[in-house]
């Protein structure tokens, strides 16, 4: 028997059909539409729960971890990470870790270790005591050292990180500003210039390929004018000197700075240990100081003779007293680098100016 296809009237093979096979099968079944809100929620809610649960382990109060936004959160655990992926819990920690607070707080400054691409691994906790923001508060400006320095010292601070790790134990210094809280902003002006010093270190760590790191101590570099706790440093020396400048008493820790006895230099003129570049910037600061008594004075940036006859560079801040026959000066050493940032930042000391003309004539000063 003949089967003649419907459609064609043709005769049918194997009981098959010359209609399209799009036309043969049944009409699919549209699926449900399905929201994925839900979904959403979920992983929100999942990722939610897991940074509670790193927020929890992370080694601060619990003051502080109410006020950890999700991204300072984040920004914490990279960096223990880091610092976890250095010095495992089987290794030497770095310096800084191994004191505890107390101790940090008595420093001049804080420590910083960083990888060899810039990332932070480790701050003490001591930074606030230098820039008025905490471990947390600084990493909110980002995760590597150049989102906590002054956006124009990028370039320079990266040839500088190239020239220490090629070269492993070699130091490196480079001074540059760091972004401060708006309160210490406000107080002084401004951010605050700290003189960074440093070297990579390799590390030999257990079951783990060699890696190395860029530990550094930051310490702050004096202001113009002088810093007010001045007399709490020990990297200075105070001295006395006649209207013209010729040392009446000086402390002893000068020999440590210059190395002259006290003996040494009283009756000595302090122009004759100056660089003879420098002379003009010390004779302004002389006038000025000499005919403004009891006015606050700029100090200044100078060059002084050693007594191994090599320069030493002082932050120098003069002032005399009202009805006083001599000036006091307090001078702070410095590296070549503070005072080369220093210097771009020096105002020229100008003498103040007199009610009349007959009284504008300057006091003779000496030079030798």
């Amino acid at each position: 028997m003949t089967i003649f296809c419907s459609h064609c009237h043709r005769p049918l093979q194997a009981e098959t059909s010359c209609l399209p096979r799009r036309a043969r099968q049944a009409p699919s079944v549209s699926k449900p539409f399905r929201s994925t809100k839900s979904a959403s929620k979920a992983r929100r809610d999942q990722i939610n729960v897991e940074l509670q649960a790193l927020r929890s382990l992370l080694p601060i109060s619990s003051r502080e971890k109410e006020r950890l936004s999700y991204l300072n959160t984040m920004a914490l655990v990279c960096l223990r990470l880091r610092g976890a992926h250095l010095f495992p819990p089987d290794s030497a920690p770095p310096a800084g870790p191994t004191f505890g607070m107390e101790l940090l707080s008595l420093l001049p400054g804080f420590f910083l270790v960083l990888l060899a691409n810039g990332k932070l691994a480790y701050i003490s906790e001591n930074v606030a005591q230098v820039l008025g923001l905490s471990t947390v508060e600084l990493l909110s400006q980002g995760d590597t050292v150049f989102d906590i320095l002054d956006g124009t010292a990028r370039e320079a601070v990266q040839e500088k990180l190239l020239l220490a790790q090629e070269q492993p134990g070699t130091e490196v210094t480079f001074v540059s500003e760091m972004r401060t809280s708006k309160a210490f902003r406000l107080q002084h002006g401004g951010n605050r210039a700290v003189a960074v010093r440093g070297h990579f270190v390799a590390l030999h760590r257990p079951a783990s390929p060699p890696a190395s790191a860029f530990m550094a101590f930051c310490t702050p570099v004096a202001q113009l004018p002088a810093d007010s706790d001045a007399s709490s440093q020990d990297n200075l020396f105070q001295s006395v000197h006649a209207l013209d400048m010729t040392f009446a008493d000086v402390t002893e820790s000068v020999i440590y700075h210059l190395g002259y006895r006290r003996e040494e230099l009283i009756g000595r003129s302090w122009y004759s240990l100056l660089h003879p570049d420098d002379t003009h910037l010390a004779a302004a600061q002389h006038s000025a100081v000499a005919l403004g008594a009891g006015a606050a004075v700029g100090a200044v940036v100078l060059r002084v003779l050693r007594s191994d006859q090599t320069w030493a560079w002082l932050h120098t801040a003069a002032r005399r007293d009202r009805g006083s026959r001599s000036i006091a000066c307090t001078s702070r050493s410095l590296r070549e680098e503070e005072a080369a940032h220093l210097r771009a930042h020096q105002p020229l000391p100008k003498p103040p100016r007199r009610a009349s003309r007959a009284r504008t004539t300057t006091m003779p000063l000496p030079v030798s």
